[in-house]
């Protein structure tokens, strides 16, 4: 109780160092806790994928579409329990800075494969009713203030024109992976239309989703669906869900790792402003634990009020950092929702937090610690006064 005492006392023997030692923790946690979520967000699609759900597209580029005729083909393969089909729809809402996913989609099949979308049932039967229909995500509703039985219109920027929609629903995740910034409307409204201004590019989806009876037969599925469209027009590539969102996090894997690096780079630092202060703390108390020696303090003793300190400090930073990694990390992920839809505090990032605060505050002990107990009890004394 005497050691637990004194680390408190000496903690704030000089406020201002101590303050201004916690303030650099506190910023050091509150950026290295955002850049590990920058990174969580970035494989946020990865993480919900499904086990159960393959993609099909073009095996040129996705850019390339695939005959409608491919769907009763695709249901026939042995082991497929679920067909559905969409595009990419690419338009922006008022102008190009109001850009959000959406997608053209068969909608009782998209809604049955995606059971994370959850949709009360009578929005859920007024969008499937109804060919201009749509539903968008409960974030962003939330964000362009859309209610139900608003008129939403699109520009298109890969099928041009203006595409007017009536929103139906407003989806909910089903838990705090789920991406709420989705805008979807009925792939035969699209085709439709297609047919009347594009006809060559009607009755092609831009891609198929492909749920399997059994998530251990999904690699069995994918080589039997590629095969049976081997050497046609528009041949095929299958791979599972999460494979095709890491083919995407890959384009700016290089990005990823920077941030990475940074956040690690951040540690580093504060670790060397943390190890500076106990150096100059140790150094100006060597005449003290001269005198605990001759009182009968061993090694243990001034360790323990080293590194008690040391830990103290860094703790008290890490926990106010940690406060204030929430709040903000709501702010950017409203602000940045576009990019990153969605953008939550892991657990795991506030245990690598503690975990991090816990290394540097033991790391930056070590050194002052090593030469407090290595100092002769003569040569400490002649430091007093």
């Amino acid at each position: 109780m005497h050691i637990i005492k004194l680390v408190f006392k000496n903690t704030f023997r000089h406020k201002l160092r101590t303050s201004l030692t916690i303030l650099g923790i506190v910023i050091v946690i509150l950026a290295f806790g955002l850049l590990r979520t920058v990174v969580s967000a970035w494989y946020a699609g990865v993480e919900a994928s499904s086990a159960s759900r393959l993609v099909t597209r073009n095996s040129i580029s996705l850019v390339f579409p695939l005959p409608i005729s491919y769907r009763d083909k695709i249901r026939q393969i042995n082991g497929v329990k679920l067909v559905s089909y969409g595009n990419w729809f690419g338009g922006n809402y008022i102008d190009e800075k109001n850009f959000f996913a959406n997608f053209a989609v068969e909608p009782a099949s998209y809604l049955e494969l995606y059971p994370e979308y959850i949709l009360p049932s009578n929005q859920k039967a007024a969008f499937l009713h109804d060919r201009k229909a749509a539903i968008a995500g409960q974030k962003l509703a939330t964000k362009y203030g859309w209610s139900i039985g608003d008129t939403i219109t699109l520009k298109g920027t890969i099928f041009f024109g203006n595409w007017e929609f009536v929103l139906r629903g407003i989806y909910r995740g089903k838990d705090k992976s789920t991406d709420e910034t989705q805008f979807f409307f009925h792939w035969n409204y699209l085709n439709e239309t297609l047919k009347k201004t594009m006809p060559r590019r009607a009755d092609q989806p831009g891609f198929y989703l492909v749920g399997v009876s059994n998530p251990n037969l999904a690699e069995e599925v994918a080589v039997s669906l590629d095969k049976t469209f081997k050497n046609s027009l528009a041949e095929t590539l299958t791979e599972t869900e999460k494979a095709f969102q890491l083919s995407f996090v890959s384009m700016s894997e290089a990005i990823v790792v920077a941030i990475q690096l940074v956040s690690f780079v951040v540690i580093v630092i504060i670790m060397a402003v943390l190890a500076n202060t106990m150096a100059m703390t140790a150094r100006e108390r060597i005449g003290e634990y001269a005198v605990l020696k001759t009182l009968g303090f061993g090694g243990w003793h001034i360790a323990a009020l080293i590194f008690g300190e040391s830990l103290f400090i860094v703790m008290i930073g890490c926990t106010i950092g940690i406060a204030f990694t929430f709040p903000i990390a709501k702010v950017f992920g409203n602000t940045m929702g576009t990019y990153f839809p969605v953008f939550n505090v892991a657990t795991k990032t506030i245990y690598l937090d503690v975990v991090v605060s816990l290394f540097v505050g033991a790391v930056a002990a070590v050194i002052p610690t090593w030469r407090a107990i290595k100092i002769r009890i003569a040569d400490g004394l002649r430091r007093i006064g």
